[in-house]
């Protein structure tokens, strides 16, 4: 019999988990409170399905019936208490609001054998703090936090909440690995791995934007050049400023409010004025029905100030990528992860072309110290080499 999967929460997350349990085999019973949310999910989970099949079934007659083998092993749920009482796995996708998700981990705690796993897809909270109302087997409760869109991207983050029991960890890691997904373990920790390690990619491009130093063009174009899949605007763009932006704050909260996590004054400008990138038809650049068609006006003509100082010899892609590679070997000294699965995640969940370690140790762990240095003099937050850093500088 196959296991059973509770998705609670029937958003474009919610439906993309749930699309990747049906394809590995799974029953899945999905729940969501608001009215038409599981309909519309189910039709997302067709399509979704749909495209599969054109791709999987070579016979355009035998689609309809792969598309609908699949969508039979999916129901729907009155409750969030009904959906987990058969289930192996639930996972949570509902608004990433604390209070709420606290209540329904507590209604999940009464309502789910002892042995189901309880997991947040959160990607801003702290999954220990999700979990702190969970009385009664609070060792099941982690994190699996997957990336958008779920049945495409690989990575899943297995994150180890204060209580989480190693028998729950490596569970849920078998469980995503058997859905054909990368399970990468990660310490309970603002951002975790790739919400973190990946920050400085769009922050430092906003940096020089807003200090004249390049322009949007330039900056995407070198990153596009240097191997990355698209640029730090194009991206935003992609996934909505307004996204990028609420990101931001909630690392730069969550970490005490450092000059390095500070959200960009531009980001705040365009969310403001309701330009969030493709969905809007303007952000960094204009839209016609989904298709760019040039800059936005905003951004035509650079900002007139002064380029910061410090960083002749060091280009637009470098200058990104040592941010990336210092805040990398911080969080390897705060222990989120080991520097291996940092790597792995920065390819698998952000894209990559490399890992930071990669990177550093390619291009030589004394020059990146030396550069480090020097782009610190404009920027010690975001520059000064990390501790972690300076002592593998030192063991060589």
């Amino acid at each position: 019999m196959a296991a059973t999967l509770a998705v609670i929460g029937a958003g474009t997350m919610g439906a993309g988990i749930a699309q990747v349990a049906l394809e590995a085999g799974w029953e899945v019973r999905l729940q969501d409170v608001t009215p038409g949310a599981v309909e519309r999910a189910r039709e997302r989970i067709r399509d979704g399905l749909t495209r599969r099949a054109s791709r999987a079934v070579p016979d355009p007659a035998q689609r309809d019936g792969f598309v609908a083998g699949y969508l039979a092993h999916l129901r729907d749920a009155p409750s969030p208490a009904e959906a987990a009482a058969e289930a192996a796995l639930v996972i949570e996708a509902v608004v990433e609001d604390l209070d709420a998700k606290r209540a329904l981990f507590a209604e999940l705690d009464e309502a789910a054998d002892q042995g189901t796993i309880l997991a947040t897809n959160t990607s801003a909270l702290s999954v220990s703090d999700i979990g702190h109302g969970v009385r009664i087997a609070p060792e099941r409760v982690l994190g699996l936090h997957f990336f958008n869109p779920a049945p495409l991207l690989p990575l899943v983050e297995v994150v180890r909440a204060a209580r989480t029991a190693d028998w729950a960890l490596e569970r849920a890691a078998a469980f995503v690995e058997g859905w054909g997904k990368t399970p990468i373990r990660c310490a309970d920790s603002p951002g975790f791995i790739v919400n973190r390690v990946n920050r400085p990619f769009t922050l430092e491009a906003l940096r020089l934007l807003h200090s004249g130093a390049a322009t949007v063009e330039a900056i995407d174009t070198a990153v596009v050049e240097a191997g990355f899949p698209m640029g730090p605007f194009t991206l935003m763009d992609l996934i909505g400023i307004d996204v990028n932006l609420a990101a931001a704050r909630s690392l730069f909260e969550a970490f005490g409010r450092p000059p390095r996590f500070r959200p960009s004054p531009i980001q705040e400008e365009l969310v403001a004025a309701g330009r969030l990138g493709r969905k809007t038809g303007e952000g960094f650049y204009r839209y016609e029905r989904g298709q760019r068609t040039g800059l936005s006006a905003r951004f035509a003509t650079p900002p007139s100030a002064h380029p910061p100082q410090g960083h002749d010899g060091i280009g637009i892609t470098d200058r990104l990528v040592l941010a990336i590679v210092n805040e990398a070997y911080r969080a390897l000294g705060d222990g989120i992860a080991t520097a291996d699965d940092i790597d792995r995640a920065m390819r698998l969940g952000a894209s990559h072309p490399f890992g930071p370690f990669e990177w550093a140790r390619g291009t030589g762990l004394d020059e990146v110290a030396l550069m480090l240095d020097t782009l610190a003099a404009e920027d010690a937050d975001t520059f000064r080499p990390a501790l972690a850093l300076l002592r593998e500088v030192r063991g060589h």
